[in-house]
């Protein structure tokens, strides 16, 4: 079974974090592309060993990333 959620992967000093917030859970990595892996990895572990309930509870629904414009004076 396939399922799409999102990452956002920025970097924080030497590695990048990558965090999935339908779940609310993170990884890292030393490339964005390792800190994607690593995220999927742990999204898959967790989706294996969770109960049904666990998951529901964590699962948000909506997500929406869109850019954000401030003026500061």
């Amino acid at each position: 079974m396939n399922f799409k959620f999102t990452a956002i992967i920025q970097k924080e000093e030497d590695l990048y974090v990558a965090f999935c917030p339908e779940l609310d859970i993170a990884s890292q990595g030393k490339t964005v592309e390792e800190a994607k892996r690593n995220l999927e990895e742990a999204v898959t572990l967790f989706l294996e060993h969770a109960s049904p309930e666990e998951v529901r509870e964590r699962l948000k629904g909506d997500i929406y990333i869109a850019p954000l414009e401030v003026a500061v004076a």
